[in-house]
């Protein structure tokens, strides 16, 4: 099993990156509170990862923080929830904000993830209350790269909200509120589209 990576970024999307280990490209699903904090292409990254295999395939789950792993590996264990929910539940919000969300069973909070119904966000409460390490505070930040030119960002932002689940009209408004006035990185951007989602 493979659970650590180490190797230059050769490619980088909201959901997954191909990171180059000795010459090997490895693709790894990511969430994106991990895919906020990694550098540029060709950049060194390391990630913890969660090798899971099917008969029909083997996937790799990368996540930055051993904190990002656990949820991730509590979330699959939850009845119901595979890895791409588990990384789209992740890619909902902040991890000690999902925490929070998880131990105070804020069923509201979850089902404003896509993917996430009632029934769902009620088990992840249920079952992952008591599981999920404590949290204090947020883990800070990594410098942002440069902002991106607004209609290539436009696009970008679309692509990955659309990517997450969210149906267009909604990913449109939040674009669009996300990009109103406020200079920034394509992550920061992002991650206002998202708060904007999430109201």
């Amino acid at each position: 099993m493979i659970a650590r990576l180490q190797g230059s970024l050769l490619e980088k999307q909201p959901n997954r990156v191909v990171v180059d280990v000795g010459g090997v490209g490895y693709e790894v699903h990511v969430p994106l509170s991990t895919f906020y904090g990694l550098g540029g292409l060709a950049s060194e990254v390391t990630l913890r990862v969660h090798t899971h295999v099917r008969e029909e395939a083997l996937s790799l789950f990368g996540f930055s923080t051993a904190l990002e792993k656990e949820i991730f590996e509590q979330l699959i264990g939850v009845s119901g929830i595979g890895p791409r929910l588990a990384l789209a539940v992740l890619s909902g919000m902040e991890p000690p904000e999902l925490v929070r969300a998880v131990r105070q069973q804020d069923v509201a909070r979850l089902t404003g993830i896509p993917g996430v119904g009632k029934k769902t966000a009620e088990r992840i409460g249920l079952e992952l209350k008591d599981r999920l390490p404590p949290v204090l505070e947020e883990e800070p930040g990594t410098t942002e790269p440069p902002s991106e030119s607004p209609p290539e960002m436009r696009d970008d932002l679309m692509s990955a909200l659309l990517n997450l689940g969210y149906h267009r009209p909604l990913a449109e408004r939040a674009v669009e509120a996300a990009l109103n006035g406020e200079d920034g990185s394509f992550e920061q951007t992002l991650r206002r589209a998202l708060r904007e989602l999430a109201r």
